[in-house]
């Protein structure tokens, strides 16, 4: 959506009271859209923020214009104080992640007696099949020549 365009393109990135917005102008016109906006971000505190234009093996140019940090002094209560203190790494309420199932239970040893029976019942009928197909092509190589 970015590329190729003959006008400036512009990205908002706010946190504020625990709320991430993300807003985006492409269109040229001055005019914010919203992009994403997810509520119950935690970030933890003491963290810097950091920026790159590089793109790695990608062709694209970016420039950095400007970068503006504000923090808001926000009244809080004890209660929000204790649980923003507390938070030590960058969290998201309600949202599951791709990948982030819960574990898979183990294997009772029952199904896994029957995984393994099965396999060698399975690879011992493949070999006596083998066996009896060598068997018969190797008789019919000899009848070929007598």
């Amino acid at each position: 959506m970015v590329r190729n365009l003959h006008h400036d393109t512009f990205l908002v990135i706010r946190y504020v009271k625990r709320r991430l917005t993300v807003l985006i102008d492409i269109d040229g016109k001055h005019e914010w859209r919203d992009c994403i906006d997810v509520p119950g971000v935690r970030l933890p505190r003491g963290y810097y923020f950091g920026t790159s234009s590089v793109t790695g093996d990608l062709s694209d140019n970016h420039d950095i214009i400007s970068l503006k940090l504000y923090q808001l002094t926000v009244e809080r209560t004890p209660e929000e104080e204790k649980r923003d203190r507390e938070v030590f790494l960058p969290v998201v309420d309600n949202l599951r992640l791709p990948g982030m199932e819960a574990p898979m239970e183990p294997m009772s040893g029952l199904a896994l007696f029957l995984i393994v029976f099965f396999s060698l019942v399975a690879l011992v009928f493949a070999i006596v099949i083998g066996i009896i197909l060598y068997n018969k092509w190797q008789e019919q190589s000899r009848k070929h020549f007598y």
